[in-house]
Parts: C-alpha cells; structure tokens; sequence
C-alpha cells in the first residue's frame, strides 16, 4: 500500500486530488468520470466525505476522507485499499 502526505487547503484541491488519484490507481482517463461524494456525519457534526469514482462498465473506486486523523483512504475496483494520504493541512468540511 502507499502511503504519502499531502496539504490540500480548500475542498476543491481535495476534491480534485481524489479525482485524480482514483482515475490514476485504475489507469482511467482523469475527468472522464464522475466523482460524486457524500458527506459523512458522526453525532449530527461532518466528520468526513466518501467519494465514490463511477468508471466504466459499472466499475467503483472508492476513497474515504476521515477527519479525526485527517487521513484519505483510497479503495480499488476489488475494494482493497491501496492508498493512504495524510493530510499536513485541510480545509474544514461544513454541513
């Protein structure tokens, strides 16, 4: 598994790394497919985003950002992770 740290300070350069580096673990064409993602709550209060990469012929990639450790875990076509980003600096997420 790799593991790398990263200072992403806006949403948008999460949003965009996460992207990128879901399209790059399966060799997809970046920006080619959605991204879509979902806020994650604990006790009502955001405590990360589960993105979801909708590839082709109904492949999923799969990352998860968590905020207590401010960590993005990335997932596979075969849901076996194979990344793990820490994040030096991140942007707070709201509700």
């Amino acid at each position: 598994m790799v593991e790398n740290a990263e200072r992403l300070p806006t949403l948008e350069l999460v949003h965009q790394y996460v992207a990128h580096t879901l399209s790059r673990l399966e060799t997809l064409e970046p920006d080619r497919f959605p991204l879509t993602q979902q806020i994650l709550n604990r006790s009502g209060k955001p405590c990360g985003i589960y993105y979801c990469l909708h590839g082709p012929r109904a492949v999923r990639l799969t990352a998860i950002w968590e905020t207590e450790q401010n960590t993005i875990l990335f997932y596979g076509s075969c849901g076996r992770r194979m990344q793990r980003t820490r994040l030096l600096e991140a942007p707070m997420i709201e509700a």
